[in-house]
């Protein structure tokens, strides 16, 4: 294994906005984003810039794996178009009762929100793009 593929995995707050921070800026094809209703997964594969080593510019293939997702919601998002590409600006979350609300936040004010039990994200590197 790579020793510069991160993985990361995020259980609260801290973690989360680590994530975030990882992910800023990085680039979604809409056929990318995948629901796994079945096994409350939530799957989105991203292509992101390194900025946790310095080596910049560097890109690098990565999937941003949310677990427990019990309903998705997408806002300002064209399913059907599937080689659409969208820019991640962040991922934050509210607690709403017993749930939680992540929500993915793209530009054009484009949004996935997702409803889960608990926060359990995981960030993890595929292979650094030539």
């Amino acid at each position: 294994m790579n020793k510069y593929l991160a993985n990361i995995i995020a259980t609260d707050q801290e973690g989360l906005q680590m994530i975030s921070a990882c992910s800023s800026g990085a680039n979604v094809k809409v056929e990318d984003i995948k629901y796994l209703s079945s096994n409350k997964v939530f799957l989105l594969s991203i292509v992101r810039t390194k900025i946790e080593t310095n080596q910049d510019g560097k890109k690098i293939n990565s999937i941003c794996r949310f677990d427990f997702v019990d309903k998705v919601r997408s806002k300002n998002i064209n399913q059907n178009n599937k080689d659409l590409v969208l820019k991640l600006i962040g991922i934050d979350y509210l607690k709403n009762n017993d749930d939680y609300e992540i929500n993915l936040i793209f530009d054009n004010n484009a949004h996935i929100a997702l409803t889960t039990e608990t926060i359990e994200v995981r960030l993890e590197d595929q292979n650094e793009i030539k």
